[in-house]
């Protein structure tokens, strides 16, 4: 049954009589403060996504420019055929490829098809298990020197206000730099990045209608995403900044290993594949643009999503004293005086409670909150229950043509309660907690959750040949790094749990306390006694 007579739709006047509302508020002329989004206080994108759902069905159309529409999945079915196909029958938007080409180059995010699949198969080994277990200690080595800055602050003045994001981006660049590339960046000792410094300007840029314009149009007009905006013209920088960084890491790393000989050839790190891959003998070669933007891509992950992460992790914490309280009630029992090593990190070691934490941060607040592609061939999307149609009809599959745009809802899916129940909205670590854990709020993922493909039934790392590669890098750091954080602070939001958060736009949405410049979030920490 093709989408484009059948499939129900959300009206176009709702569409149009939501952005002229948005367009008519910004007019208005109300302060870049008031046009944030206040996370938990008001509607978002995600919540529009539930309650289209609710009304139309697990799948179903929104209009879009010029007569376009985009089709939206939340049918686990459909969402994991979808993304099993992705680099082959669903690619990049025209958009999408044009904004990650101007900013990384043509990598890995920017390939579909073969292309993708050669390089994503060439750089993996420096993301399995025995190479992740090599770089705990290097976690730890960051999480400490921040610790030994906060303790100096905190010896004259106990509790501090401290600007806690600043720290978690400060952690993350030098870990993924000294992890990644052997190249340590020293924000934690307070040198400059030009990298950190145009990350901390985009998050102090005034919302823009010629990129709002850009973003809506984009797809069918992808030259307006080169038009020099405010925001365009720091993309433009952070790739520069970017680039000299990675030009540097791999003239060193490339002399290196060549003075190293064949023991060089046998680098097992971030950049040592991706220089071995330049070896016009190997099979998995990669040009020289194809290994520029792998690195410029790890840096910018490596830097914005973990950061992003620990930031709400510990927002979060805040809100909910008493399970704050829980976890380093844990951390201190288990481990009173020494750190988890990876192996207790990732396959429990007693820390249930830091891994329920941690996913369920992952599950709220996911830094990236949809999919997008277009079909470059038709196809059937089966479904898990039947969807009926505006003429009454059941149907077990939809069908799209080339051409046809379609998203996945990360956000939505993750905190819809047809999912996860109608607590799924609330910060619950004690959902992930297994049956045997019932007395202390357990009950394990709901049997419905269960049906979504992915990570711990999350779509947070999304699924298939586009699954995050680094979500084993990623989720080693946030539980090394917060569980250093937790057993050794206290922290609470400025006005206690009820303290207003914002979204502030930068690569991602970033969490700022409502009325600070920038991404900022400052916390009151407190050293642990004992």
């Amino acid at each position: 049954m093709i989408l484009s007579p059948d499939l129900q739709a959300v009206s176009a006047w709702n569409v149009l009589l939501i952005s002229t509302t948005l367009w008519v508020l910004y007019k208005l002329g109300k302060s870049y403060r008031k046009q944030s989004r206040v996370a938990g206080n008001q509607p978002g994108t995600s919540s529009l996504y539930e309650e289209w759902a609710e009304h139309y069905g697990s799948v179903f159309r929104v209009p879009s420019a010029f007569g376009s529409s985009t089709v939206i999945l939340t049918d686990p079915k459909a969402v994991a055929h979808f993304y099993s196909l992705e680099t082959f029958t669903y690619e990049q938007t025209k958009l999408a490829r044009v904004a990650i080409e101007n900013l990384f180059g043509r990598g890995l995010l920017w390939a579909e098809g073969e292309s993708h699949k050669r390089q994503r198969k060439a750089i993996s080994p420096a993301f399995s298990n025995v190479a992740i277990r090599r770089l705990t200690s290097v976690f730890y080595d960051s999480v400490y020197k921040l610790k030994t800055h906060w303790d100096n602050q905190l010896a004259a003045t106990d509790p501090a206000v401290i600007d806690v994001q600043k720290w978690m981006n400060h952690v993350s660049l030098d870990s993924v730099g000294i992890a990644g590339f052997s190249h340590d960046f020293g924000s934690l000792e307070g040198k400059h990045s030009s990298v950190a410094d145009v990350f901390d300007r985009m998050g102090h840029l005034k919302p823009s209608p010629i990129t709002a314009f850009a973003i809506f149009f984009g797809n069918t007009f992808p030259f307006l995403w080169k038009i020099p905006t405010p925001l365009r013209r720091l993309q433009q920088q952070l790739n520069r900044s970017m680039e000299e960084i990675a030009t540097v890491l791999l003239d060193n790393t490339r002399r290196e290993m060549k003075g190293l000989g064949e023991k060089g050839r046998e680098e097992k790190s971030i950049i040592g594949l991706l220089i071995k891959a330049e070896d016009t003998a190997s099979s998995l070669q990669m040009s020289q643009e194809e290994i520029m933007a792998q690195m410029k891509v790890l840096i910018l992950a490596g830097y914005e999503t973990t950061s992003i992460s620990l930031t709400w992790a510990l927002i979060e914490l805040c809100r909910h004293k008493e399970k704050q309280a829980r976890l380093r009630e844990e951390l201190k029992e288990q481990f009173p005086a020494s750190d988890p090593t990876w192996e207790q990190l990732t396959n429990g070691g007693g820390l249930h409670y830091l891994d329920a934490v941690v996913h369920e941060i992952l599950r709220m607040h996911p830094p990236l909150a949809v999919t997008q592609r277009v079909a470059a061939k038709d196809d059937i999307i089966p479904l898990s229950q039947p969807l009926r149609l505006p003429n009454g009809t059941l149907t077990d599959h939809v069908a799209v043509v080339a051409g046809q745009y379609v998203t996945v809802p990360i956000t939505a899916i993750n905190t819809s309660p047809a999912f996860w129940g109608p607590d799924a909205h609330e910060f619950r670590p004690e959902r992930w907690l297994a049956d045997a854990d019932r007395d202390n709020g357990g009950g394990g993922v709901p049997r419905r959750a269960q049906e979504v493909q992915g990570h711990r039934h999350l779509l947070t790392f999304v699924d298939g040949p586009r699954m995050c590669l680094g979500r084993g890098f990623a989720l080693a750091e946030f539980k090394a790094v917060l569980g250093v954080l937790i057993k050794n602070y206290t922290f609470e939001l400025p006005d206690g749990p009820e303290t207003t958060i914002e979204f502030v736009r930068g690569v991602l949405p970033r969490p700022r306390v409502a009325g600070e410049e920038g991404a900022c979030v400052p916390m009151r920490v407190r050293r642990v006694d004992g």
